[in-house]
């Protein structure tokens, strides 16, 4: 798929795509369903996830959506950029001395992934990457996506559809004007 993003930032991505407005599911809504994503995503450990849990991964969600608006050119969220400011106090991570260095969680289970999805974030932002991690424009999607274009000047999530309604809304409130 063409918005995919490249290595370990494809799990943020898709992290971030755990909710759809346009269809009204959210796949983090119940401890169990946030225990089947982080299972599928390779992020499962024990403790089980809490209701707490659901919550605190819905907000960095959000939060990882609001920085990705800001990166399609909308104004930094400066609230949301503070909640994940301190969700990332809480969770606990270390730095790896390897040629490149890294950051990587210490806890395990909830804590665990959310320093893997942190330190993920961390790491894109350092190589680059990140600039190019969107979240689409239409008020309806929301959807994350990754900006392949050469001049970074992607909008959308897809030309075909949402592209396609903003363009055509734009056309026809310019018809209205007239």
């Amino acid at each position: 798929m063409k918005s995919e993003a490249p290595g370990a930032l494809e799990l943020v991505r898709q992290f971030v795509n755990t909710t759809d407005l346009e269809e009204g599911w959210d796949k983090l809504d119940t401890p169990e369903g946030l225990a089947s994503w982080l299972e599928e995503a390779g992020l499962n450990g024990a403790p089980a996830p809490t209701e707490a849990d659901v919550a605190r991964f819905a907000d960095v969600r959000e939060g990882l959506r609001a920085l990705l608006f800001a990166n399609n050119g909308e104004s930094l969220d400066k609230r949301a950029a503070g909640r994940l400011d301190r969700v990332a106090r809480e969770v606990a991570l270390h730095t790896r001395f390897t040629p490149d260095g890294a950051l990587e969680p210490v806890g395990r289970g909830s804590e665990g992934a959310l320093g893997v999805i942190l330190a993920t974030v961390y790491g894109s932002m350092r190589d680059g990457t990140w600039s190019r991690l969107k979240a689409c424009r239409a008020d309806t999607c929301q959807w994350a996506f990754y900006d392949r274009s050469r001049n970074r000047s992607g909008t959308w999530c897809s030309m075909e559809v949402c592209g396609n309604r903003a363009k055509a809304r734009a056309y026809r409130e310019r018809r209205r004007g007239s």
